[in-house]
């Protein structure tokens, strides 16, 4: 029985050096920083709630969260979730530093754990972005020396883009402390900041973007007389920062203070919610994107390999904004469309608009072959759609873009989910 006990022991101290070596890269991550480390497989965790809601006659997109709570954060990474992706300003990642205690016979006899949160926010309009470390649920079974066991914490960034680009960091971090002074604070509670001031990053005539890799670090290091993997050195699932100053999208001049223009958030696909309820301003330009993503078939142009992007973080739309021409193309193909399949009259009388999707202001919308000779042809769908329902359509994505600061181009992406 007591060798079983030892084998597992080892087994899962086996693992946790796997675990913790690994650099994990979220699925959801857009932009340079997406090919960094090893890509995640599995969807981050997420507000089980959309929140997107149709509430009165205002048409107005809500504000994306930008803070969270440390329960919040916990509560969210109580499974196998490797990130917590609240919204582009609020994320949370963590790891469980699992610590097993050996003599030199090679027999453990204890084991002491602990868990490290880390929380990501961004104020609205802010390019300082507030990192919060706690050290919380210590735990120690049968002999250990944890009064020994030093535990450094610190926060890294280990790239960035472009790389002339210099970062103004400050707070706690790094910090070094035994696990049992650590376990006897108050609230080991540890703040790292950092902020890259305007004017560093790529395209600075439009965006201005610094991209970044932020990774947390946790290292054991064990007292002499103890045999095992040390120093261990853990690394929870990196954060993708991103610091803009678009002068297309918030805080385009920093409130008279240039030093201050622009943003920080975090580098993820957003999703827009739209919803087909009777009460939504959007709705038929809901009902129109639901059927072209789940019976593409059915729309027109009539196309048997219509795929329309939008639905996955593999396969995201893209925001245009910057070639007004591509803009202007993919509507006059939409309006040849609608006369084509829909009749000279689609519009009933001036009542209806010629709904596209994807939208004109994407890479994606209905002149994507004629720009790139790879793409699918007639891989969208229009649609006569009421024109009030549309237009309010158009002003909720037009507030989603700019309050979720999503850039022209590739680098950045959004998906669309369709709720009742």
């Amino acid at each position: 029985m007591q060798q079983m006990h030892d084998r597992q022991l080892r087994d899962r101290l086996a693992d946790q050096t796997r675990r913790l070596a690994a650099v994990r890269t979220p699925l959801e991550t857009v932009g340079p920083a997406s090919g960094y480390g090893a890509r995640a497989t599995a969807p981050a965790a997420t507000p089980a709630r959309p929140q997107r809601l149709s509430t009165g006659p205002t048409v107005s997109y809500p504000d994306p969260p930008h803070t969270m709570s440390l329960q919040e954060c916990k509560t969210h990474m109580a499974g196998d979730a490797a990130i917590y992706i609240k919204s582009r300003f609020a994320v949370c990642t963590g790891i469980q530093v699992t610590t097993v205690w050996t003599r030199s016979n090679g027999n453990p006899i204890g084991t002491s754990t602990f868990a490290l949160y880390i929380r990501g926010t961004v104020k609205d309009n802010d390019r300082t972005i507030r990192y919060d470390y706690d050290a919380t649920d210590f735990k120690k079974i049968k002999t250990t020396a944890t009064s020994g066991l030093q535990i450094k914490i610190e926060g890294s960034i280990p790239q960035v883009w472009p790389s002339r680009a210099r970062a103004q960091q400050g707070g706690d971090l790094p910090v070094t402390k035994t696990f049992d002074q650590l376990q006897q604070m108050p609230s080991a509670h540890f703040i790292h900041t950092v902020r890259y001031a305007p004017g560093q990053g790529t395209g600075s005539g439009a965006a201005d973007v610094v991209f970044g890799v932020y990774q947390p670090v946790v290292t054991s290091t064990l007292p002499p007389g103890w045999v095992g993997n040390s120093p261990a050195v853990g690394k929870p699932a990196m954060i993708a920062p991103r610091w803009d100053a678009g002068k297309y999208l918030g805080n385009p001049t920093g409130g008279g203070n240039p030093a201050n223009k622009g943003a920080a958030s975090f580098s993820y696909v957003a999703t827009l919610i739209y919803s087909t309820n009777s009460a939504a301003p959007e709705r038929g330009v809901a009902a129109h994107i639901k059927k072209a993503y789940t019976t593409p078939g059915a729309t027109k142009p009539p196309n048997r390999n219509k795929k329309i992007a939008g639905q996955t973080p593999s396969d995201p739309l893209h925001r245009l904004y910057l070639d007004d021409r591509r803009r202007k193309t993919n509507h006059a193909r939409a309006v040849s469309s609608c006369r084509r399949y829909f009749g000279a009259d689609y519009t009933d009388h001036g009542t209806k608009d010629c709904d596209e999707f994807p939208f004109q202001s994407t890479y994606e919308g209905c002149a994507q072959a004629e720009f790139d000779p790879h793409a699918e042809k007639n891989n969208f769908s229009v649609l006569p759609v009421i024109s009030r329902q549309n237009q309010d359509a158009g002003i909720l994505l037009a507030q989603f873009y700019k309050k979720n600061r999503i850039i022209d181009g590739m680098d950045d992406g959004f998906l669309i989910k369709i709720t009742s």
